[in-house]
């Protein structure tokens, strides 16, 4: 049997990381690296991939590669995964991160372009991604699939429709692609609560503080290196015999 330390050694596996280049996506990339992990930094920006990814090569000494991708179109991510097992020849670990939820005056005035936009970021990509990068786990070595959803998918607002309803479908998503790649690939989601990344400098920060002491146990908003450990449980072997499983991490939201 393993150590506990043995458990989140992630020497000798790759990673992709879509929405990797900030935020929650950052602190993942860099935590994998820290623990042995090759890593695929992705997202829509190259200089924000290449600058995560130099931080994994410099810190870590791991190999990394940026790549500037676009989640929500079908051929962009058949791209990214064509690009990663062209650098690395097998990928073992893949986090679906990106993400988006932009304003918009009324659920009336959102247009299909808009709803276009955000059901492709948010779950089109991440099904696309998971599909093919699940079908070459199963016909390797397996791998750990992991989906960050929101809280957004349980309790949804009038303010990000769209974008609940797409973080629901990857809930619904998750169990199903559990089932299709199991026993070999283990498909699971991190359900995040309110974490102070790069959309939390448009709060009032004292306002914001007052509602999360009456809205959750924690009584405040989640550090983004407060994700880490779910990511490794997940990545890892330490979580060996969970799949299709969604894990909340959002400081007790009542």
């Amino acid at each position: 049997m393993p150590s506990s330390r043995a458990l989140f050694d992630l020497s000798g596996r790759t990673a992709i990381v879509t929405g990797g280049s900030r935020g929650l996506g950052k602190e993942i990339v860099l935590a994998f690296a820290e623990h042995g992990a090759n890593v695929v930094v992705a997202s829509r920006k190259f200089e924000n991939c290449e600058a995560v990814a130099l931080e994994a090569r410099e810190r870590f000494g791991v190999k990394a590669l940026p790549l500037e991708i676009h989640v929500g179109y079908w051929e962009q991510v058949e791209t990214l995964a064509e690009r990663a097992y062209a650098e690395f020849g097998s990928i073992e670990i893949l986090v679906n991160n990106a993400g988006m939820s932009p304003l918009y005056p009324s659920i009336g005035e959102i247009t299909e372009a808009l709803y276009d936009k955000v059901m492709g970021v948010n779950l089109k990509g991440a099904f696309r991604l998971t599909a093919i990068v699940g079908e070459r786990m199963t016909q390797q070595d397996g791998g750990s699939i992991i989906s960050l959803s929101s809280g957004a998918a349980i309790r949804p607002t009038p303010n990000e429709a769209v974008y609940a309803m797409a973080k629901a479908g990857l809930h619904n998503m998750t169990e199903m692609f559990a089932k299709a790649y199991g026993p070999k690939v283990r498909v699971n989601c991190i359900m995040p609560g309110p974490f102070l990344t790069d959309i939390s400098k448009a709060w009032d920060l004292e306002r914001m503080g007052k509602v999360f002491e009456k809205t959750h146990a924690m009584a405040r908003a989640g550090e983004p290196n407060e994700i880490v450990g779910a990511a490794l449980y997940f990545a890892s072997d330490a979580s060996t015999f969970t799949t299709g499983a969604i894990l909340k991490v959002d400081g007790g939201w009542k």
